[in-house]
């Protein structure tokens, strides 16, 4: 597959990288937006999702960007589910009956750090605050390849679980030595055969480029290794090295990490390897068999994306439960406490442990839809945005239209009345494309903040 690298390269550095929408800059303490977010959750009687974050590791991954607790201690892992228990409870008076649940997962930190009997204490917990399950619904959790065994699988697998995904990373033993990150293939291989065991029936491998000591050519064995172990998704992540924002970034040497142009053929390495090998893109970064569902809605534009990642089940209301948890709604986005003793403290005193958020505007939800339809499906509808919000597309973002031009004249996309569509290699940057919509980015564009690159 050809990929014009000259005309990725000419955004590479073009500003800060997208995130979500607003940024987690707008997220703040507000009184606000708790009243919106009670308000929703007594009053929306839609469908629910379910993020459920576990936090603790055993030990720091120096690329990861995730919020977590470092322990080995049992007993914490103990007091964590008693005070998940507690949220449970509290998010329940809140909610109407009976509202159906189309999706939980479970997130980290290491879920599986958890033994069989506590995942299955937190499971029967969920089901019984929320006991409308959809028999359909996606049930996933994520997997460190190190801490899985089969009394886990079976709990699991027992319970509903249909999805796990696998932290793989990277199979070279010097990069895995940089990272702090040990495991070898037969480890995954071992855990990938144990969840097919059990029937999970959507597999999916995570792997990182850009991490010290990668080339193209070692990047290359992991990929045709990974391919080996038949997974139905991939996610390929680019490496957002922010030490200023995680201290075990620090610990990475910066002058082992690749250089862009070596980056850019690493990229194109690995795209042409899962491609040649029966898997087509999907949204940003993620990679399907053309039998999986999720490839199967992009032609409706109706895959979504969430902090769970990309689903099919748009349109719910996001329940984010646990510390540091994101939960979202029509009009907000709301974050649980990120330190253990402020979450503890406020569900001891009865509330839920809400930290910060932010209240969404009328502009702020039209933005959202745009953000998330481009960067899920490669396409905006614009005559179908019209319709939702009987407003006139054209004329209310004229500006921003404007500013899809030059991206127009490298032709990375097209602009016509009814429709925006990107192409391939316009989908490499979809980040840079989407920041045009993003109006809080561009508040922050001559700040003093501070962003990773989008490419």
């Amino acid at each position: 597959m050809e990929i014009d690298f000259e005309k990725i390269g000419k955004y590479s550095k073009s500003g800060p990288r997208y995130t979500s929408y607003p940024t987690a800059i707008e997220f703040k303490e507000n009184e606000k937006v708790k009243t919106i977010y009670l308000k929703e959750l007594e009053e929306n009687s839609g469908e629910l999702s379910l993020y459920f974050h576990l936090p603790f590791c055993r030990s720091a991954c120096y690329f990861c960007g995730c919020n977590v607790v470092y322990t080995s201690r049992p007993e914490k892992r103990t007091r964590y589910i008693d005070y998940l228990k507690i949220e449970m409870g509290l998010l329940s008076k809140h909610l109407k009956k009976n509202r159906e649940v189309v999706q939980i997962h479970f997130g980290g930190g290491t879920p599986t750090f958890f033994s069989a009997i506590e995942l299955e204490e937190i499971i029967l917990e969920i089901k019984k605050y929320f006991t409308n399950i959809s028999k359909n619904a996606e049930i996933s959790c994520e997997i460190d390849p190190r801490y899985l065994d089969e009394d886990q699988m079976i709990v699991l697998t027992k319970h509903g679980f249909n999805r796990v995904s696998f932290g793989v990373q990277d199979f070279d033993h010097k990069v895995q030595e940089a990272v702090h990150r040990i495991q070898s293939f037969e480890t995954v291989e071992t855990s990938v055969n144990l969840a097919r065991k059990y029937g999970i029936t959507s597999i999916n491998i995570d792997l990182i480029y850009g991490l010290p000591h990668q080339t193209a050519e070692t990047f290359q064995k992991t990929v045709e290794l990974s391919l080996k172990l038949n997974p139905d998704r991939f996610a390929v992540f680019n490496y957002a090295h922010v030490p200023w924002l995680m201290k075990t970034m620090r610990k990475i040497d910066e002058g082992a990490l690749p250089k862009p142009s070596e980056k850019a053929k690493i990229l194109k390495r690995t795209i042409d390897l899962i491609t040649d090998n029966g898997y087509k893109m999907i949204g940003m970064d993620h990679f399907a068999k053309e039998s999986d569902k999720l490839f199967l809605v992009i032609d409706k534009g109706e895959l979504h994306r969430n902090f769970q990642g990309y689903t099919t089940k748009g349109g719910t209301q996001l329940l984010g439960i646990g510390l540091t948890s994101i939960g979202n709604g029509k009009s907000y986005y709301i974050q649980n406490y990120k330190d253990m003793e402020n979450y503890e403290k406020s569900l001891e005193k009865g509330e839920l442990p809400i930290f910060r958020g932010v209240a969404l505007s009328i502009d702020d939800q039209m933005r959202r839809d745009i953000i998330m339809e481009l960067m899920s499906n490669f396409k905006f509808d614009i005559v179908r945005f019209n319709n939702r919000y009987c407003v006139d597309f054209h004329k209310l973002f004229k500006f921003e239209l404007d500013n899809l031009r030059p991206f127009e004249i490298d032709e990375l996309l097209t602009i016509s009345y009814s429709k925006i569509e990107i192409n391939f290699t316009g989908s490499l940057i979809i980040r840079n494309i989407a920041m045009v919509f993003d109006s809080y980015m561009h508040n922050h564009i001559d700040s003093n903040k501070v962003f990773s690159k989008t490419v």
